[in-house]
């Protein structure tokens, strides 16, 4: 396993940091129709979920600008901008952005967490993260040395 298929392991639920459960079970049923879908379609899911809810979850992943929709007649069509891989992939690089560009004293439990998560999956992938570790300081220390 290669450290991107590792932190789309980690986590069971993987789109859980910025969306909601009901959100994320309305990108699901979107992504298993693989087309445009009106919330009448995509409420037959939800038997238990009122349809305006869905209406308004649906209006909700689209303001987020996850979704596409498209007017037809007095309905909306939607669809999923992003494939799922690339939604968790796009997810992620936000939540690591956001906490490298924060205070740098809290990255150390972070990383910490992030080394023992990934040795305890594979000891195999912990010398390819060393490994990246070391390119990126080789490469870092040649662009010094310009």
């Amino acid at each position: 396993m290669r450290i991107p298929d590792l932190l789309r392991a980690l986590s069971r639920n993987r789109l859980a940091p910025t969306l909601g459960s009901l959100e994320r079970r309305v990108l699901d049923a979107l992504w298993r129709r693989r087309r445009f879908a009106t919330v009448r379609e995509v409420s037959r899911d939800f038997p238990d979920s009122a349809y305006t809810t869905l209406m308004t979850t649906l209006d909700r992943l689209f303001r987020k600008g996850l979704l596409e929709r498209e007017r037809a007649g007095r309905a909306y069509l939607y669809r999923p901008l992003f494939a799922r891989r690339e939604l968790e992939a796009r997810l992620a690089a936000s939540a690591l952005s956001a906490l490298v560009e924060g205070d740098p004293r809290s990255l150390k439990p972070a990383l910490s967490f992030f080394v023992d998560a990934v040795g305890r999956h594979d000891a195999r992938l912990l010398a390819e993260l060393e490994a990246l570790v070391r390119e990126r300081r080789r490469r870092d220390d040649g662009e010094e040395g310009r």
